[in-house]
């Protein structure tokens, strides 16, 4: 009984993580508590480089290109938790975009980084 109630209970939490051929859409931070888990997309033949709780909840997920890092707390409760939160919070361009109302255009390139600091011009004599 309490296998079947844990099953279901899975099946009502599960989340649909939209992927980019095999990595995902762009990068992105989850937070839970004092766990914080920066994910990025990799290019093909990269593999997860990830620790071991992240790691698995990424391959249990089909994600098959991605680079990872955990910050915060090393506890693996957080870190999935984290993990998780990411994960939910990734979109397609093609469905921002439809909620923008812009399902037909193209969407804008983004921005460019800002300066850094110049260099001073040097002064000739």
């Amino acid at each position: 009984m309490a296998i079947k109630k844990g099953i279901e209970m899975a099946k009502k939490r599960m989340i649909n993580i939209p992927l980019k051929g095999t990595t995902i859409p762009h990068p992105i931070t989850g937070h839970y508590g004092a766990g914080r888990v920066m994910l990025k997309p990799a290019s093909e033949g990269t593999g997860v480089i990830a620790g071991g709780a992240v790691r698995a909840v990424l391959e249990s997920a089909g994600v098959q290109n991605i680079l990872t890092k955990s910050l915060g707390t090393t506890n693996p409760h957080n870190v999935v938790k984290a993990t998780f939160d990411a994960l939910g919070h990734l979109h397609l361009e093609a469905t921002i975009a439809k909620a923008r109302g812009r399902e037909g255009e193209a969407m804008p390139a983004p921005r460019p980084a800002p300066p850094g600091p110049a260099a001073a011009p040097e002064e000739k004599e």
